[in-house]
This record gives C-alpha cells, sequence and structure tokens, in this order.
C-alpha cells in the first residue's frame, strides 16, 4: 500500500454467499482475470467491484485548498475535499457534495482534472477542477484544519494519499503555472 492508499473495501473477507449463505471460495473463471468469490452452493459469483471517489481542487486567495484529515486512514494528513460516492448519485453531485461537506464552501465544477487509480488499491478517484461559488471555509467534521496554501508552501511531504499528489501536481501544472 503505497502512500498509505486507501484500503477500505480491498481488505474486507467476504465468507458467505449473499444469495444463500453458501460459502464462498476463490475460483479462475477466466485466464486473464483475477480469481473472482464463488458460492460453492449457488455458484453465485460475488464480484469485489471498486468503489469510485469524487474530490474537487480548487483556489482560494490565491492558494490551492487543503484538509487535514481528522479520521483514518491517513489521519492528520492533508488531502484535497473529496469522498465515496453514493449509489443513484453522479461524480460530479458528489464532488460538490462533499466539497460543501468537508470544507463548507459551494463550488461549481470547471473541468475534469483527472482519473487516478493504481494497482492493488480498490479505489477510482475522479477529481474536478472547481471554482468557489460561495461559503466560508472551515473545515468539516472529518477534518481538523482548512487551508488555502500557496503553491510554495504545500506540504508535499505531508500528503494523504498517492492520489492527492497525484491531482496536486496535475492542479498546479495546469492552473498554477507561473507567468512568463
Amino acid at each position: 500500500m503505497t502512500n498509505h492508499e486507501h484500503h477500505h473495501h480491498g481488505s474486507v473477507e467476504y465468507r458467505f454467499c449473499p444469495r444463500c449463505g453458501g460459502k464462498l471460495e476463490l475460483r479462475a473463471l477466466k485466464a486473464l482475470e483475477p480469481e473472482r468469490l464463488v458460492c460453492q452452493k449457488c455458484a453465485f459469483i460475488f464480484y469485489l467491484d471498486p468503489k469510485v471517489v469524487a474530490g474537487t481542487l480548487f483556489s482560494l486567495d490565491g492558494g490551492v485548498v487543503l484538509l487535514r484529515r481528522g479520521i483514518e486512514p491517513a489521519l492528520g494528513k492533508w488531502s484535497f475535499p473529496g469522498g465515496y460516492v453514493d449509489r443513484g448519485e453522479s461524480v460530479q453531485e458528489a464532488a460538490v457534495r462533499e466539497t460543501k461537506e468537508e470544507a463548507h464552501l459551494d463550488v461549481r465544477l470547471r473541468s475534469l482534472l483527472g482519473i487516478y487509480s493504481y494497482p492493488r488499491s480498490p479505489n477510482v478517484v475522479v477529481v474536478y477542477a472547481a471554482e468557489v461559488m460561495g461559503g466560508e471555509l472551515r473545515a468539516g467534521d472529518e477534518a481538523d484544519e482548512a487551508k488555502a496554501f500557496q503553491v510554495s508552501e504545500i506540504p508535499w511531504e505531508e500528503l494523504a494519499f498517492m492520489s492527492t499528489t497525484d491531482a496536486l501536481r496535475d492542479y498546479v501544472k495546469l492552473y498554477h503555472t507561473p507567468a512568463r
């Protein structure tokens, strides 16, 4: 697990079939695919699908907004506002909702910044470049601190996840390149 990458749904061990209660076992079903959990009784295939995370990166007072995490994983590390997309919710709606919940800011999405995924991580992280439309920056209930960092002050060694680092690098490159 590199750089504290999320592992919420990848480490859960399922033992019983959600359909009939039979015992699940790992089986290779197709040559080039990973092993799947299959019920020994009813042959139900229990797919462990990835989780989608939505987040935003944006500037406030000339700085990039980051939050110091108040929860695990990566407690005390810095990340952009973001969280899991709920079933039935669009990725865009989740990005806006999570930013409101975590930073108390209303944002408008400008463009897709990037999609970040890593081997052995169950998360697919979708990050948007956003623009602040209202609200007042303060930490939500999952963060200990909210702060707008000048690019030269970004705490690169204290970032929460590989996706935080990669998305922040992309954001800085696209939106904070010094004028020539």
